[in-house]
């Protein structure tokens, strides 16, 4: 261990749900407002071929919560509804996380929001390094329970009332069912907010509810350094948006599109009040700040918009693994910087590790790398040489700028495609398969797969 630096800084990792790459990019006149978001680009770093490791939310999170490739310790899957209280589901005890690292560096650490990496007691949160807990457990969450007062709300159900097909409505045009993609998951069965394990009645919506529990947690540690792990589960299902959002955007005539759209305008000054809480607490400068999104965007459920990407969440197309992801940390990062060498989700364990001074002293190899060097130029290499994927059948390699892929197909989602060779340089939207031009490059970069492939673990279930 070496001695820490003399200010550590803070570290805020803000994780929103399902929002997808091209959600931000968007220069059309369907843009959704985000100015607050926008704010961290403009004073920070922004990331245009940042990926996560895996294109489901749990897996995900694993990795971003370990900085190692989830499949190390077989957590491939993606657990929903019951699934989250099979004992053998969730990041193993014997696993290293972001939150021990900074705890065991001096900080005072905070989960608030979604975790979804194990719901029984032994992978609670606070069992992984975390000082304190504000949140649920499973993989979704309403926004405001039944009887769904004040919001509009559009769920999925596989048979509409009256057996009419496509959309239902109620009389008061509050809530809306639609048949695309069978029923909505029972998101807080066995599943309630909790403060630390007891259950806690929640009255606001709740992407405001854990940002007032956020801006607690900051002014009651704001004498000491503090990890403060923000897990927003906006914009994922279900789909609710307040009224007064709802009314911001009556222009936007579909009902779905204009639900997501009051969810992230509301995810969006949400994230202001926070930038503006450390604003008027003067701790800018003292503050390090992550935004990234879990994974790409499910474009049918939520109309979260890809971009130019190729697929979506749960493949590992583009679409479902490069994300939106910003960095900030005023006066030691470089202001609106636009960096293009590929990152990785795994990159916030080490970045975070190196600035809070202390060496990491788990062994277990680690699959980041510290940003900091790169971004202030001090570094003209690349991050890394090669990016790994495997998500339940399902592989991909990305080096330089060539991407081998074994993918859901995009016209049947339960078949698996042969492997197909892209070119991300000239084809960022994955249209020309080049595995028939280059055979050879498909084998040179199979073993380099093959070679990582063999440090990993069987999944766990």
């Amino acid at each position: 261990m070496i001695c820490a630096q003399e200010k550590q800084p803070n570290i805020i990792l803000i994780i929103v749900d399902d929002l997808g790459y091209g959600e931000l990019e968007r220069q059309d006149d369907g843009r959704i407002p985000t100015p607050h978001i926008d704010s961290l680009a403009r004073d920070g770093v922004k990331f245009t071929n940042a990926y996560v490791t895996g294109p489901y939310c749990s897996a995900s999170r694993a990795a971003i919560m370990t900085g190692r490739y989830q499949n190390r310790f077989g957590y491939e899957k993606n657990p929903t509804g019951y699934w989250n209280e099979d004992p053998r589901i969730g990041v193993p005890n014997s696993e290293w996380t972001i939150a021990e690292q900074l705890q065991r560096s001096g900080y005072t650490t905070s989960l608030i929001g979604k975790w979804h990496l194990g719901a029984t007691a032994k992978f609670h949160p606070m069992h992984q390094g975390f000082d304190e807990f504000f949140g649920f457990m499973h993989e979704g969450h309403y926004f405001v329970p039944e009887p769904y007062e004040g919001v509009t709300t559009l769920l999925r159900k596989k048979v509409l009332p009256g057996l009419v097909k496509g959309r239902w409505t109620s009389k008061d045009g509050k809530l809306i069912y639609h048949d695309i993609l069978g029923d909505e998951p029972d998101y807080n069965t066995n599943n309630p907010i909790v403060r630390s394990s007891q259950p806690v009645d929640v009255k606001e919506y709740l992407t405001d509810a854990f940002t007032t529990e956020a801006i607690d947690f900051m002014k009651r540690t704001s004498d000491r350094p503090f990890f403060l792990t923000l897990s927003y589960n906006a914009v994922h299902s279900p789909l609710q948006g307040l009224d007064e959002y709802m009314d911001r955007f009556t222009h936007i005539e579909d009902i779905q599109r204009r639900i997501f759209a009051a969810m992230l305008a509301n995810l969006d000054d949400n994230i202001g009040r926070v930038l503006n809480y450390l604003k008027s607490a003067k701790i800018e400068e003292d503050t390090l700040i992550y935004f990234l999104s879990d994974n790409g965007g499910p474009t049918k459920e939520l109309t979260s918009s890809n971009g130019v990407l190729s697929g979506s969440k749960g493949m590992l197309r583009e679409g479902g693994i490069r994300v939106p992801f910003i960095m900030r940390w005023n006066g030691t990062l470089p202001a609106g910087k636009v960096y293009h060498k590929p990152i990785i989700s795994t990159d916030i364990f080490a970045t975070s590790a190196a600035v809070s001074g202390v060496k990491v002293t788990h062994k277990a190899k680690r699959d980041g790398v510290n940003l900091i060097p790169y971004l202030t130029e001090k570094s003209q290499k690349e991050p890394h040489k090669v990016l790994y994927w495997k998500s339940v059948g399902q592989v991909a390699l990305r080096s330089g700028d060539w991407k081998l892929l074994k993918s859901r197909s995009l016209k049947d989602r339960t078949k698996i495609t042969p492997f197909m060779l892209f070119n991300l340089k000239d084809d960022i939207g994955e249209t020309e398969d080049l595995s028939e031009k280059y055979p050879e490059k498909v084998q040179e970069l199979l073993k380099i797969w093959q070679e990582i492939d063999k440090e990993m673990a069987p999944s766990l279930w």
